[in-house]
């Protein structure tokens, strides 16, 4: 049986609010990097949940990557 959660493709409303709010307020201190991303994340958020946070950090990691395209 595959965890649906692992193996998440889509992101749920939260993640994606929470993650384009940030990048506004604090766009200019993200980078392509994940592990950086996780920090300034921890720093600019009171998310208490390790996996909330990595998944915020993973999508605006994945927005600006895009991005820069």
């Amino acid at each position: 049986m595959i965890n649906e959660d692992r193996y998440m493709g889509i992101k749920p409303t939260y993640i994606k609010a929470t993650g384009t709010e940030i990048i506004s307020l604090y766009g200019n201190r993200f980078s392509n990097n994940f592990d950086e991303n996780k920090q300034v994340v921890a720093e600019v958020t009171n998310v208490e949940s390790k996996r909330v946070r990595n998944r915020i950090a993973g999508f605006i990691t994945r927005k600006i990557n895009t991005g820069r395209r």
